[in-house]
């Protein structure tokens, strides 16, 4: 296993670096299937974003268990982190003291001397009384549901759905 700095992942100069948490790992023992929604539309979109930013996927949860659940969900096109030796998580909030995760996505720049700094992070809880909203623009799935007369309902999505 290889120990990756913050600043290696910019593959170059003018790239910012998008770093979406997912709630797997510690606490969480099995992948968060709203979660692994998001991640699997950043797998289809990963090669447009690529054009003008860099997107990796870090979790808690070890390397071994992290690429299993991608061989599962076919993310082919993502690059994929463990930060379960490490505080990157706890650092940034996704994560609490006690292990339990939080979906998170933090944005980090680089200037022109290679400084890397932490731009912002967001939560999905917007307030107590509103939930898995503050990162909502990032999955085309509620805007399709959003769309139709019932909206979004009380859906949540699953790590599979009978057929």
């Amino acid at each position: 296993m290889t120990t990756v700095r913050l600043s290696e992942l910019f593959t170059g100069p003018g790239r910012d670096l998008v770093v979406y948490h997912l709630m797997y790992g510690k606490q969480q023992t099995e992948p968060c299937p709203m979660c692994t929604m998001w991640i699997d539309g950043f797998n289809g979109v990963a090669r447009h974003i690529a054009q003008n930013a860099d997107f990796v996927v870090v979790a808690a949860a070890g390397l071994p268990a992290l690429r299993e659940h991608a061989r599962n969900r076919q993310w082919t096109n993502l690059r994929l982190l463990s930060a379960a030796a490490g505080t990157f998580k706890y650092d940034l909030g996704s994560e609490d003291a006690d292990g339990v995760q939080d979906s998170t996505v933090s944005v980090f720049t680089r200037d022109d001397e290679g400084l890397v700094r932490h731009f912002y992070s967001a939560h999905p809880r917007m307030a107590d009384d509103i939930d898995q909203r503050g990162i909502d623009l990032l999955s085309p799935v509620w805007h399709v549901l959003d769309l139709t007369p019932r909206g979004r309902g009380e859906w949540f999505a699953a790590l599979d759905y009978e057929t």
